[in-house]
């Protein structure tokens, strides 16, 4: 997946404290909009299927969310509308 830019993106967030590219890989800006869900605040960031990865949940692929650390913060994972 490649990290979009989101409409109405508030800021951009950067590698977590300790990420070493060497051994985790790169890690990319994060183009985020901050909004509030009900009285949560939230970050929703945007992200766009590479063509392989579209062939792949057509063809029946599960989409997968990974969280890095040892706590799993509370997620969605959904489709926004067409653009």
């Amino acid at each position: 997946m490649i990290p979009a830019r989101i409409e109405g993106c508030t800021r951009v967030l950067g590698a977590p404290p300790g990420w070493t590219p060497e051994t985790s890989g790169p890690c990319v800006g994060l183009p985020i909009r901050d909004e509030m869900n009900g009285d949560m605040p939230c970050m929703v960031s945007a992200w766009e299927p590479t063509p392989a990865e579209v062939a792949a949940i057509a063809a029946g692929a599960k989409v997968l969310l990974r969280i890095v650390g040892q706590g799993h913060p509370p997620v969605a994972v959904y489709v926004g509308d067409p653009a």
